[in-house]
């Protein structure tokens, strides 16, 4: 057996090496960063000051904004960091935890998505009961039961990493730490590592895909029946919102965890779009296209600048 020394740190290499490139890629990326926090903070602060919005679907529309505002930050400071930065290291016990945390905000995601994805089958298809079983006690539980069953299952395969011995390669082709990412780092057996992530992001991630798909099944089929095209017109409008994020969400984050990280421009593409540009989509997803939060936004806007003017 040889002998090895076991690491302390990890190298990221980021978005590219080249110095000019990095640069505009700061700029870009910081842009795009404060737009997310600023987006994100005025999706709750208009959801919250508004009482036309205190509905069930603006609920989880805050939610949704507040576990953007974390998934970004799990990621963006530090990407942000090591462009500017000439050793681009993070620390070991860093770097897992960066991953429990990215695993950990993106399961409570896709479990929110489920939530408003029955909230938007509940309101098309018994409108009439719509406030009564969607109570605030079943949305606070449903959220509660979205951040437990994320954190436990970020929490299984974090627990199992952190029991791994990194030693020789200490080069991470990517700008953040991410559970696939570390395993080929290993000196350690790492089979049972990958088959409880593999396990895990099987159930966690497309068994909410798969209630996603049942949830609108049963919304197109209700809306099929209704006979006017003006209802039906309606219905579809109240989902459309939900189903952007929804494919952004799952087209990006299925390739970002589920694919080995080689370092690939498409990877990386999909990572960065699935961590950062997201969660920067989502408020303008949910502004543009939705007429009550416009309308809230208006009534923000005059209520405090509307003096001042």
């Amino acid at each position: 057996m040889k002998n090895s020394s076991v690491l302390s740190e990890f190298i990221l290499l980021g978005l590219s090496s080249d110095p000019s490139i990095q640069v505009i890629l700061f700029v870009l990326l910081l842009l795009i960063y404060l737009l997310t926090l600023m987006g994100n903070f005025l999706m709750l602060l208009v959801i919250t000051a508004d009482s036309h919005l205190h509905t069930p679907m603006y609920f989880f529309l805050r939610q949704l904004s507040f576990l953007d505002l974390c998934h970004s930050s799990v990621t963006a400071p530090k990407m942000l960091e090591n462009m500017l930065s000439e050793s681009k290291t993070i620390f070991v016990d860093s770097c897992l935890a960066q991953a429990f945390f990215v695993f950990a905000t993106g399961g409570t995601e896709a479990c929110l998505l489920v939530a408003m994805a029955y909230d938007r089958y509940v309101a098309i298809s018994s409108p009439l009961l719509y406030g009564q079983v969607m109570s605030n006690q079943l949305c606070v539980g449903l959220v509660w039961v979205s951040w437990g069953l994320a954190f436990v299952d970020a929490l299984i395969n974090i627990l199992l990493a952190v029991n791994l011995d990194f030693c020789e390669e200490q080069t991470i082709p990517h700008f953040s730490c991410e559970l696939s990412s570390l395993f080929p780092l290993s000196c350690s057996d790492t089979s049972a590592n990958f088959t409880v992530l593999l396990c895990s992001s099987v159930l966690h991630f497309f068994g909410t895909l798969v209630m996603i798909v049942s949830s609108y099944a049963r919304i197109v089929s209700t809306i099929l029946r209704v006979s006017s095209t003006t209802g039906r017109s309606k219905a579809f409008s109240t989902c459309s919102s939900h189903l952007t994020t929804v494919i952004l969400f799952y087209s990006s984050g299925f390739i970002s965890y589920l694919l080995p990280t080689s370092g690939s421009p498409l990877q990386m593409i999909f990572s960065l779009q699935y961590s950062v540009i997201t969660p920067m989509l989502n408020p303008l997803i949910y502004s543009l296209q939705n007429k009550e939060v416009k309308a809230a936004m208006g009534r923000m806007v005059r209520k405090y600048f509307h003096p001042l003017m």
